[in-house]
């Protein structure tokens, strides 16, 4: 019977002694997030860890982010515009496009040539310069507006409706500007050899836009009508696809496009080019 006795004893002094030993805190207490056992960490909880393991993966990314893309914000181009007249004028559907015609007189480039005058501007809500190679190869991305003003030296009117067409007007118009607005989204590879030194000396950009046109308008004034006001789609093309460019040297930004794609639907083959100055500080 006292052998009974010690061993039932034992067997609770052992139980009690082990749990004593699985939880050494206070109620209450928090638990350590790890447990030294001599010269061993034994991690117990790893929550927090994983918590701020990630966090601190996220702020990383974010300034990899910052440091590898920067924005210019409102920056504005001033340049020249005119257009490539690649028309077969001894067509059919060139000649039946321009209406108001005399005799010995057929439609002809002249009707569509532009005073020197006439002028691009466009104005970019943001432009993005992102790194691909150390700050050296650069993509070039943004979004913005192009206004086109076209000032013609001869007397036409465009005339809208379910086929429209070009018509020679006999009226002297002091003043005859066809506008053009698009929204535009460039996408460009900038080659910065300065790199990480900045972006003064020199600097190269080339590739694509994509525009939409949102307004056409053909003001005209005479000493006869006084200011007279035109809008409509006009036979224009709504989507418009372009090469363009950028060259800076130190301060000095120009820039240039080309339209892939003509101004018009049908009737004249045009595709309009700019050159001019952009303010910009990259």
């Amino acid at each position: 019977m006292k052998k009974l006795h010690l061993m039932m004893m034992g067997s609770i002094l052992l139980y009690f002694g082990a749990n004593a030993q699985s939880d050494t805190t206070k109620p209450g207490e928090p638990v350590a997030d790890t447990l030294r056992v001599g010269s061993i960490f034994i991690i117990k909880n790893g929550t927090e860890s994983r918590s701020e393991e990630h966090q601190h993966s996220k702020t990383n990314r974010h300034n990899r982010w910052r440091n590898n893309v920067s924005t210019n914000w409102l920056v504005v181009d001033l340049g020249f515009a005119n257009h490539q007249d690649k028309t077969n004028y001894a067509s059919a559907e060139a000649q039946n496009f321009v209406t108001g015609q005399t005799p010995g007189h057929p439609a002809a480039q002249s009707d569509f040539a532009v005073k020197t005058g006439s002028f691009n501007l466009n104005v970019w809500l943001f432009m993005q310069r992102m790194s691909l190679v150390k700050k050296v190869v650069n993509l070039k991305y943004g979004v913005g507006v192009e206004l086109y003003k076209y000032f013609y030296k001869s007397d036409i009117r465009y005339i809208d409706g379910a086929n429209p067409y070009v018509k020679r007007q006999q009226i002297d118009f002091t003043c005859n500007k066809l506008a053009l607005d698009y929204v535009t989204v460039p996408l460009m590879i900038n080659i910065n050899p300065n790199g990480k030194n900045g972006s003064g000396g020199l600097n190269i950009s080339f590739g694509a836009s994509a525009s939409y046109l949102y307004g056409a308008r053909n003001k005209q004034r005479s000493a006869d009508f006084g200011k007279q006001k035109f809008s409509g789609d006009f036979n224009f093309e709504r989507w418009k696809l372009a090469y363009i460019g950028e060259l800076g040297l130190g301060p000095v930004r120009l820039y240039g496009s080309y339209s892939i794609t003509p101004m018009h639907q049908y009737g004249v083959d045009q595709h309009p080019y700019t050159i001019g100055v952009r303010l910009s500080s990259w």
